[in-house]
């Protein structure tokens, strides 16, 4: 590497710092160390494997406060925000610390007897991991700790706007004992050369990535010229549905989380609120009060609790956005005030939204509530399901059995039953139709980074 790139902080432009810009011949080297590394790695005792992610745990939560100001800086998320990110992603080091040593395999008689079968589970090998910028840490590591626990070897690009947090983690790794070689960061502003260059590498054996659908797609086509293994966690359009006897308190405090949770830069980020019209009035007042009192601007002051969004480019597409809800019928109920400087977009509350409004088939990735009343189960049901994607929803109901009875009826993976956040290591975490293939977290993310392996063995 000889170039490099600067990283920007969003809430002011300035240059936090450079690094080194990847380059295609850096992706290949980085699967040569990965592919070295691998044997070595596949073999070592899934309990060493275990004590070093734990120990990446631990390493996390004493430089909590390092990586904390980190994400801050270059993400541009609040300081509280950024704090429960790095909480987070260092849970996924400890749970697949966990994980890593409960081993599964079959072993029992052919029907047809004369045969008796072994089932066991291998490493896929060399994986290629490709990150978002809007949790710089969690998503590194929800998807290292599952492959390492699993004995693969990695090469990992971090998003442009915020390569500093995968770098400061892999640093963590090699203090933690993880062998050189088994994870292998590749920062660069030539995406699409570096993931080319893994797509079409033999050696590499799965490809994991967190984005947009758009992007997703075009991997999808690549990676099936080689018949790749693939996980994608892709857009989402999370509903957040009201019922008429929900707590209206409960439901405004999920909505803040929901929504306002990193600036609503989330794909699990509710992005259109569908409140019944019996506590409509109720559930607008007590949100916008909620939302009038953010405080907006830098992470520099950690009282701030809303930052700026990731680019100017994510700045123009937002008031694009939410210019054409207005057109649409929507009024501006609430938008806050900004700082001058910086990539800051007000958090805003939409009301009188149509229910056929661009804004509500779009994932608006920004502190944008758009709010529809409705009164028709049938109806909401059908805009809800009205979309390509189906990563997160939310419901609110008084009775525990109605809201369960909505959420089975929502095309999602994931769904809030009267809290406002879904995100857990513990937990499967993905969507359907057009919002991913595959899981991470919870023993199904282990699983996305082994092969089944079957031995029929002779017993005449």
């Amino acid at each position: 590497m000889s170039d490099t790139f600067e990283v920007l902080d969003p809430a002011t432009g300035a240059v936090i710092d450079a690094v080194a810009d990847g380059t295609v011949e850096d992706a290949t080297r980085a699967v040569d160390a990965a592919a070295a590394a691998f044997p070595g790695w596949a073999a070592t005792p899934t309990r060493v494997r275990a004590e070093i992610l734990r120990r990446c745990y631990e390493l996390m939560v004493r430089d909590a406060d390092e990586l904390t100001g980190l994400i801050a800086s270059e993400n541009g998320k609040s300081v509280a925000d950024a704090r429960a990110e790095v909480t987070y992603a260092a849970e996924f080091f400890r749970w697949f610390s966990e994980e890593a040593v409960r081993g599964e395999g079959t072993y029992g008689d052919a029907p047809a007897g004369g045969a008796r079968s072994l089932v066991t589970h291998a490493p896929v090998g060399v994986a290629a991991l490709i990150t978002p910028w809007n949790f710089p840490a969690a998503m590194a590591t929800r998807k290292i700790a599952p492959a390492l626990a699993a004995g693969c070897t990695v090469v990992l690009k971090p998003a442009a706007e915020t390569p500093l947090t995968a770098l400061a983690v892999a640093r963590l790794l090699l203090e933690a004992g993880v062998p050189e070689g088994v994870v292998n960061v590749v920062p660069t502003t030539d995406a699409a050369g570096v993931v080319t260059a893994w797509l079409e590498d033999p050696r590499v054996r799965k490809v994991s990535f967190t984005g947009s659908t758009g992007v997703g797609r075009t991997l999808l086509r690549q990676a099936a010229d080689r018949v790749l293994n693939t996980s994608m966690e892709l857009g989402g359009n999370a509903p957040f549905v009201v019922t008429a006897d929900a707590d209206v308190d409960a439901a405004v405090a999920g909505a803040m989380i929901a929504k306002f949770r990193g600036g609503g830069q989330a794909c699990t980020a509710a992005n259109r609120f569908y409140v019944h019209a019996d506590v409509a009035s109720e559930f607008v007042a007590k949100l916008s009060a909620a939302v009038s009192a953010l405080r907006v601007g830098p992470s520099a002051d950690p009282e701030n609790q809303i930052g700026p969004v990731i680019s100017e480019r994510a700045l123009t597409g937002i008031t694009k956005l939410v210019d054409a809800a207005v057109a649409d019928g929507a009024r501006v109920l609430v938008q806050g005030a900004v700082p001058a400087t910086g990539w800051f977009f007000p958090p805003t509350v939409l009301v009188d939204v149509p229910m056929g409004a661009a804004i509500l088939s779009e994932e608006i990735f920004g502190p944008v509530a758009p709010i529809v009343t409705w009164t028709d189960e049938t109806e909401l049901l059908a805009s809800v399901n009205d979309t390509e994607f189906g990563l997160a929803a939310y419901v609110f109901a008084g009775r525990l059995q109605d809201a369960l009875r909505l959420g089975e009826r929502i095309d999602a993976g994931m769904v809030g039953i009267n809290r406002g956040i879904v995100s857990d290591p513990s937990a499967p975490f993905g969507g359907v139709k057009q919002s991913g293939i595959g899981r991470e977290g919870a023993h199904e993310g282990i699983r996305e980074y082994q092969e089944t392996r079957y031995y029929s063995v002779d017993w005449s």
